[in-house]
């Protein structure tokens, strides 16, 4: 019979047949033993509080000095291995966060580090890494693929792995955000929490309810990283196929053993936003906060503009921006996804005079409407009809649904031919569905 052990991947702090419980005791050890090591971060209420019905105040980890919440349980982990741990080091699979966490930390304490990340791991989180001063490896098509390889490494080198996601002293060192939350904010109602692998909501649910039962503790995914969702349904840490998302952050395709483990009777709800709300939930916290926050950390605020949470309008409710390391292409996609979505930007055909003045005449109506044209292609090889007209393909930015629908009655009236994209109005009235519940205090 073949021994665990010798697997590559295998892990006595994350062993599925022997559990790690975590307590409130050891999230306030973790609390005490980083204090003034990591980011105490603010608190703060949302200026889209009024909009949204509710007290929203934004847990702010972007402000941490890697830009995410990971800080807090690989320095809490660091703190606490051994002489022999430290001189051979640490190393860790990770999509980005817990790699720039880790090789900070690692460097500031003189403990040698090794980071593998997926080679189609975000540019800026490979490039935050690096200058962090760890040793980072580009390895594998994916998750799995750079776990595999980091591990067996690990191993061969006598490196201590750190699962960001699972490792029991990572867990109790998220779990401080739930204690500096309730300080912060006593009178919360409910908490909003990312999960991918579950470290950040397991510590933060135990944390919450010793100090606050009545609190209610929601985990937020998306539609394509629903991991802790199945694996609730089914009683069991099932594997899911991974696509690409928004929030890279939470695309774990199999949540960990201990975080599975703890976290059951602490959370509420788990609760499925779709990824076109994520996207527009970042364009609204940069528009309505003035920061920049990542996919992961805008899920919260996306479940609550989809409508996803009804019954906590006039509640006070903590919402916790995990980080804020967002590339430039990807937030420049979700800002544009945010606007299409919300009838701001929009995309039509339409067929004018190809004599001198038509377009001109179209540009000119475009601007008595205050509407901004964005791009405009003109082809004239395809059109049916005379040889002296030329359709436009053309995208403009409007200031919402109702501007665009004077724009739409203004080409109708001055023009024969023209076709608008199929545009879904999608108001607060749905974005998925809300998880199965695990809690007999559970929100029906």
């Amino acid at each position: 019979m073949t021994n665990p052990k010798d697997d590559p991947e295998y892990d006595e702090w994350c062993d599925p047949d022997n559990p790690r419980i975590i307590k409130y005791d050891d999230i306030l050890a973790a609390s005490r033993r980083i204090e003034g090591q990591i980011v105490k971060t603010p608190c703060m209420r949302a200026h889209m509080s009024k909009r949204l019905g509710m007290e929203l105040y934004l847990k702010e980890e972007f402000l941490q000095a890697t830009g995410c919440f990971k800080e807090r349980g690989v320095r809490n982990t660091l703190l606490l291995l051994n002489e022999e741990q430290k001189k051979y080091g640490v190393a860790a699979a990770s999509t980005g966060n817990h790699a720039g966490a880790l090789a900070y930390h690692s460097a500031q304490m003189g403990i040698p580090s090794m980071v593998v990340m997926p080679i189609h791991a975000p540019i800026t989180k490979i490039n935050k890494a690096e200058r962090s001063g760890g040793k980072i490896v580009l390895h594998g098509a994916s998750m799995a693929e750079a776990k595999h390889y980091a591990m067996t490494m690990a191993k061969e080198k006598k490196m201590m792995y750190i699962n960001g996601y699972d490792h029991p002293n990572v867990i109790e060192g998220q779990g401080t955000i739930g204690i500096e939350v309730i300080e912060q904010v006593p009178n919360v109602d409910a908490i909003l929490v990312p999960c991918g692998g579950g470290s950040l909501l397991a510590g933060t649910a135990i944390a919450i309810k010793h100090l606050k039962p009545d609190c209610e503790v929601y985990g937020v995914v998306t539609d394509k990283t629903y991991s802790m969702v199945e694996a609730l349904k089914k009683n069991e840490r099932v594997t899911i196929p991974l696509e690409p998302s928004i929030a890279d952050g939470l695309a774990v395709n199999k949540v960990g053993a201990n975080t599975f483990h703890n976290m059951r009777g602490f959370v509420d709800k788990m609760v499925v936003v779709r990824e076109d709300w994520v996207a527009r939930a970042i364009m609204h916290v940069i528009e309505e906060e003035k920061v920049v926050i990542e996919g992961a950390a805008a899920v919260g605020i996306a479940a609550i503009m989809a409508g996803l949470f009804p019954h906590l309008k006039g509640k006070t409710v903590v919402a916790v921006c995990s980080g804020g390391n967002i590339d430039a292409t990807t937030l420049t996609r979700a800002l544009e996804r945010g606007m299409a979505a919300e009838g701001r930007l929009v995309k039509f055909k339409v067929t004018v005079s190809d004599r001198p003045g038509g377009l001109a005449e179209l540009c000119s109506m475009l601007a008595s409407l205050g509407v901004t044209m964005r791009d405009c292609v003109p082809e004239r090889a395809w059109v049916k009809g005379d040889v002296f007209s030329v359709q436009l393909k053309v995208i403009v930015e409007t200031r919402g649904w109702d501007h665009t629908k004077e724009l739409v009655e203004a080409i109708k009236k001055h023009y024969k031919e023209y076709f608008f994209q199929e545009m879904e109005r999608s108001d607060a009235s749905g974005g998925a569905g809300r998880g199965p519940c695990h809690n007999s205090a559970c929100m029906q």
